[in-house]
């Protein structure tokens, strides 16, 4: 009994060691000077308060033209999400692809996902639900880049989002979260996840002033998800980078 309490001391010991040697890994965000399909995952890093380069590639006003972008799809740089932005760039040496996946490794790197693989599966699931939402929104098709309608079916398509559809979506997301969380502004248990960042993404930092405040009136009878966006939107550290980060129209 004594070597077997012995031998997993001994383990323990050494696998708190190997943890106390493992450095964070040197990450590079690659995407356009705009939010867009990486600001989740900023977000996320700093919530976790790491350290990453943030890499921007300019776009020429009027003409959406971004020459470092093409720099970089011309020299492979961009092969891991098809010649598409964004990448993260991992220790210089693997680059990951596709906007969902780096989210999903930055929040299993930086300890977003829960405390198990139960918890890790409802954060996931929420953040699904929240991708649900946005991609509903993007068929209803009121947006700056839709161009098969006129001004007034988007202005229709708008309000209908706003005041009938996304209601309805976010209330059952709001009874999801009524049986996940384990305290008042958290979607998982009782800790900050990736699916409080999503949830914070799509209802708190919207592309425009406008979007922002139709959306958070669209969840104002959900109180649990506003009370994860005033949560995370109060924290120190997102609201200093919330000040700070570059201003860009989407």
């Amino acid at each position: 009994m004594l070597t077997i309490k012995v031998i997993a001391l001994s383990v323990m010991c050494l696998t708190q060691h190997s943890i106390a040697l493992t450095s964070p890994p040197k990450l590079e965000l690659k995407y356009f000077d705009a939010r867009g399909a990486a600001e989740t995952s900023r977000l996320l890093l700093t919530l976790a308060g790491a350290e990453y380069k943030d890499t921007r590639y300019t776009i020429t006003p009027g003409t959406m033209a971004a020459p470092a972008f093409l720099a970089a799809k011309e020299s492979n740089e961009l092969d891991m999400n098809l010649s598409r932005a964004p990448v993260l760039v991992v220790d210089d040496e693997v680059t990951i692809g596709q906007s969902r996946t780096i989210e999903r490794f930055l929040a299993r790197t930086l300890g977003l996902m829960g405390d198990s693989e139960i918890e890790a599966s409802l954060v996931d699931c929420i953040a699904e639900h929240c991708r649900d939402v946005k991609d509903a929104q993007m068929k209803k098709g009121f947006s700056f880049f839709t161009r098969d309608k006129t001004d007034e079916e988007k202005a229709t398509a708008r309000e209908e989002w706003f005041s009938e559809d996304m209601p309805t979506m976010l209330g059952k997301i709001d009874k999801v979260i009524q049986q996940t969380s384990g305290a008042t502004g958290y979607a998982v248990g009782k800790q900050t996840s990736y699916a409080d960042a999503v949830i914070f993404s799509l209802l708190g930092d919207g592309m425009g002033a406008d979007d922002n405040t139709s959306s958070l009136k669209a969840a104002e009878k959900c109180e649990r998800l506003m009370a994860i966006v005033n949560r995370i939107s109060t924290d120190e550290r997102v609201s200093k980078w919330l000040q700070n980060r570059p201003v860009t129209k989407f």
